[in-house]
Parts: structure tokens; sequence; C-alpha cells
């Protein structure tokens, strides 16, 4: 069974004073585009492929999917959207959540979910 990894959008890109904030939807693309790596290789403690999931609200949504990497645009809070992802998978299927929100992972941990902060899946950023 393939570990399910969602990644919470809006934290992760947030993570870093990269600029993000003068192109929500661009800095979403470019995450995107770098999970599509991840989901090949996996993260730590689940080697891949993984299912990836990309978690995106606000201005970001619409985002398009790409091979390996399924955008889903939440219609209302992206952590609401995490929380039901993370409950509705099958049972038994390990669940990996990347996120920095405290509360966040203290709702998916309660579906028994695992969490990894953002540079797991971003340790090439660089602040500018």
């Amino acid at each position: 069974m393939r570990t399910l990894v969602i990644v919470d959008a809006a934290n992760v890109v947030g993570s870093v004073p990269d600029g993000w904030w003068r192109d929500r939807r661009g800095a979403a693309e470019r995450l995107r585009d770098e999970l599509v790596g991840v989901a090949e290789a996996g993260v730590p403690g689940h080697p891949g492929p993984v299912e990836m999931v990309l978690v995106v609200e606000g201005a970001a949504r619409g985002v398009k999917s790409v091979p390996h990497v399924r955008v889903v645009s939440a219609p209302g809070s992206g952590d609401d959207e995490i929380v039901e992802l993370a409950s509705e998978r099958p049972a038994g299927a390990p669940c990996v959540v990347v996120t920095a929100d405290r509360e966040l992972r203290r709702r998916v941990e309660a579906h028994g979910c695992e969490t990894v902060g953002p540079r797991t899946v971003q340790p090439r950023r660089e602040r500018t």
C-alpha cells in the first residue's frame, strides 16, 4: 500500500520568504513541480513512489494536477480539506502530512497520520 503524502501548500510555500506573496498561484505551481521528484523518491521513512496530494486554497485555487502530483483545491479552509483527506484514506494506509502548523498537526495526528515539516519537501529553496 503506497503512503499518502498530503502537502499543505500555503504553509510550505509560506515557510520561506522568497517573494511568494507576489504570485501565490505561481508559487504553488513551482511547489507542485518540485513535488514530482519527491513523489518518486518518497519522504523519510516512506520510500517512493508515494501518492502525493498538494492542497491549495485562496488565490492558488485552480492549479492543475500533473503526473505524480494530484492537486486538490480546497473550497474553503485548506486545513479542513487536509483533515478530510487524512480521515478518508483507506484503513491502515500510511499517511504523512507536510506542514509546520501546530493545530493542523494535532488534527491529522488524531487520524493516525505522521507529520513532517516543510523542509522535508523543499530543501533546495533559497531565501531572496
